[in-house]
């Protein structure tokens, strides 16, 4: 898991390892990627994301923290593992109607990893990160 590493300029918009394994809690699940029994990935999904943002109703998760090994980026890994996460989604969240995420403006990969993927733009923007404005995307459940 400690293996998973960001390029520089990406932990600003995501998290290292470490932080992710320390923010665990009743309402934010950590969960990991995997390939070839190997963990190449993580991320998190919020069932309290309503709390945190004015965009998201009750019936409604938050996707966070969605990371993929610096050494494997590029390669595909992160969108399918989000179109695998749209199953798992379905499968174990069913009660909830959508998932939402934002990111930044300035992060034109994840942008289109997410858009490719099958995500939507809200045509909306969060103001509220500590790195600059940020797309609001969701996906139905």
């Amino acid at each position: 898991m400690k293996a998973v590493s960001l390029f520089e300029d990406q932990i600003l918009f995501a998290a290292t390892a470490e932080d992710f394994l320390e923010s665990e809690s009743a309402t934010m699940h950590l969960h990991v990627i995997k390939q070839d029994s190997h963990i190449v990935g993580f991320f998190k999904i919020d069932i309290a994301y309503f709390r945190d943002v004015d965009f998201c109703s009750e019936n409604c998760v938050g996707l966070r923290t969605f990371v993929i090994d610096q050494k494997l980026q590029g390669k595909g890994i992160g969108k399918q593992a989000l179109m695998a996460l749209f199953t798992y989604l379905a499968k174990n969240y069913s009660n909830y109607q959508r998932i939402y995420l934002t990111v930044n403006c300035k992060n034109t990969v994840a942008k289109r990893c997410y858009e490719t993927a099958g995500f939507a733009f809200t045509g909306e923007r969060y103001l509220g990160g500590l790195f600059g404005p940020q797309e609001i995307m969701y996906h139905e459940i």
